[in-house]
């Protein structure tokens, strides 16, 4: 149901796009506006990994940096069949993940500090099985497809609303319909696509909540891990993400102030609704839900410990191992 509506909703953004496209400068304004929007998405494709991970300054980890992280994830992979992504971690104290990349051989995920150190290892497990999720359903390039498109969708509003301020009649007048439609389509189109978008990014949340449980096997781990994450980044501010709005479809939690409602103006599913799912996927899956940690507080996060850090103590065993 998810991928169908997927599909719905990219196809809806692209007949967007064309009716525009057509509205704006007939067959001509349309393939113009396509081969501007391929361009767009071929260069996205290829860089926006890259561009991603060095506007948050993340920086890549290997096992000997942070050796039962690395494993974790390496874990994870294999249990995902899929290849090993290039892992990162981001200095912020936000406690938030990502992942990126045009493809699962061309991968990577990121952790901040502020996860790193705020989750249990359970519970970081839960959430990297998610960011492996997001690749091993190729979403990515879907949200780089649908975040392009809905940029062109903007560009074309604005040579709409040209067109309209200018549209004249067959005897040179000026055309009040036409002034009227270019207007309305000039601020309908951006309107329209960014729904579209964010219905589209809510969708790939929840297939990717619900992959990522299989894939580390306990759902109440993600359930967890998401209730303290979307306390945590409502307590604590990422400049990067707020200087930059919109890569916050990226992340598991959407990062930005006051981010967390579920409605049409959401790029994230309201937290709620999600672990309600995750902890009834765990009934069917036979899992017992566990008892909750007392909530560490947002503003004082623990010191490092655990699978990600390089320090002493046993290896706690989870769903990865």
């Amino acid at each position: 149901m998810n991928y169908a509506r997927t599909a719905l909703l990219m196809a809806a953004m692209t007949g967007l796009f064309l009716a525009l496209g057509w509205a704006i400068g007939g067959q001509q304004g349309m393939a113009l506006a396509l081969v501007v929007a391929m361009g767009m998405n071929v260069f996205s494709y290829w860089f926006s990994d890259r561009l991603v991970l060095r506007m948050y300054g993340a920086r890549e980890i290997g096992e000997a940096d942070a050796p039962q992280f690395y494993r974790m994830v390496r874990d994870l992979a294999a249990r995902a069949q899929m290849p090993m992504p290039r892992v990162y971690v981001i200095d912020d104290a936000q406690p938030n993940a990502f992942a990126t990349g045009r493809n699962p051989e061309n991968a990577a995920v990121a952790a901040t500090v502020g996860l790193l150190r705020m989750l249990d290892a359970r519970e970081v497990a839960g959430v990297m099985a998610h960011e492996l999720a997001h690749v091993k359903n190729r979403d990515s390039p879907i949200m780089t497809v649908t975040a392009t498109l809905a940029g062109a969708i903007g560009m074309l509003a604005n040579f709409g609303m040209m067109f309209g301020a200018s549209a004249r009649d067959s005897e040179g007048r000026p055309n009040a319909l036409g002034a009227v439609l270019g207007i309305a389509a000039a601020i309908l189109a951006p309107l329209v696509a960014g729904l579209v978008q964010m219905a589209i990014s809510r969708s790939r949340e929840y297939e990717a909540d619900r992959v990522g449980a299989e894939i580390c096997g306990d759902p109440t781990a993600l359930a967890s891990a998401l209730d303290k994450i979307s306390r945590g980044a409502q307590a604590i501010h990422n400049d990067r993400a707020e200087a930059n709005p919109a890569s916050a479809h990226l992340f598991i939690v959407n990062p930005l102030a006051g981010g967390a409602r579920d409605s049409l103006f959401s790029t994230h599913p309201a937290t709620e609704n999600r672990i309600a799912r995750l902890l009834d996927m765990a009934r069917r899956f036979g899992v017992a839900p566990r008892a909750q940690p007392a909530a560490t507080p947002a503003a004082t996060p623990r010191a490092a410990r655990g699978p990600w850090g390089s320090g002493g103590g046993a290896r706690r065993r989870g769903p990865w191992g």
